[in-house]
């Protein structure tokens, strides 16, 4: 006869978020052990996430905190299906991830997976927690901000689902509504860099190939190329950097324009989009 009760089960799957026959199943090796069914749920989970190494985790959250020292983190928490993005169990891992994150400092998934979450570092505790739940997890990106003052803007692109898409602005000044409004432009135009002099000159040097190559096909003059060819960098230029984008609210401004007349300057930002990793290894 089974040394547990239907409660037991009940309890364990409260706490675990596995399933029913699993957890039947490690009770009963485990003689209605609670302690030792919680291991086997573990070992057999965690043997299940060798096997989910390959598989592409795409769903997901972002999730973001304003921290006391001048800084602000946001992380970017992926797994496999929009069922278990949505669920209890993976948002509260996101708040048990991003609270050691913050507390570290990380400024990178490597130095994120590494922070110590109570005794086990964050990636110990990811693949604890997806053991049990049966799917591929992964901290794919953090960021870490700088900033006197900071404004966060959580995007749903569904309502069913939790944010999608996160900005954290890092500004001066005291326009709150302003810094909101240049936030939510940062998760719709997705800039890549706050001011022209961050573009590196390997990517400026890419750019201006393609545009002189585009610009000769067209059977532009030779004497005329370089001013062309100078206005279309240009045109790149607002497309990837903050300061030089028309701001989304009032185009006849940029970015920068607008947070002088407001009073504030954007110093630093972020933002994280779930699975923009996964479709850009897949575009390649």
């Amino acid at each position: 006869m089974a040394n547990f009760t239907i409660a037991d089960v009940k309890a364990l799957r409260e706490q675990l978020g596995t399933g029913l026959s699993d957890t039947k199943k490690a009770l009963e090796d485990a003689d209605g052990d609670m302690e030792k069914a919680v291991e086997l749920l573990r070992l057999k989970g965690v043997k299940g996430n060798a096997k989910r190494a390959d598989r592409s985790a795409a769903e997901g959250l972002v999730a973001a905190k304003v921290n006391d020292n001048g800084t602000a983190s946001i992380i970017e928490l992926n797994c496999e299906t929009d069922f278990v993005a949505k669920g209890d169990k993976f948002i509260e891992l996101a708040n048990q991830v991003l609270d050691p994150v913050a507390a570290a400092g990380a400024s990178n998934s490597a130095e994120a997976l590494a922070a110590d979450a109570g005794g086990q570092t964050v990636e110990q505790l990811i693949s604890d927690v997806a053991a049990v739940i049966g799917e591929k997890f992964e901290l794919r990106n953090v960021r870490l901000v700088k900033g006197e003052k900071f404004d966060i803007y959580m995007h749903l692109t569904s309502k069913d689902l939790p944010p999608q898409v996160g900005v954290i602005l890092g500004y001066e000044g005291d326009d709150e509504e302003t810094a909101h409004g240049i936030a939510q432009h940062i998760a719709f135009a997705n800039p890549s860099y706050l001011e022209r002099d961050e573009v590196p000159e390997s990517v400026i040097d890419a750019e201006r190939r393609v545009v002189e190559e585009i610009t000769r096909a067209e059977g532009k003059p030779e004497a005329a190329l370089p001013k062309i060819v100078e206005g279309r960098l240009g045109a790149f230029f607002k497309q990837i950097v903050l300061n030089e984008q028309e701001y989304a609210r009032d185009p006849k401004f940029s970015i920068k324009q607008i947070a002088e007349q407001k009073g504030i300057k954007v110093v630093d930002f972020a933002r994280l989009k779930v699975g923009a990793g996964v479709e850009a290894a897949e575009e390649d």
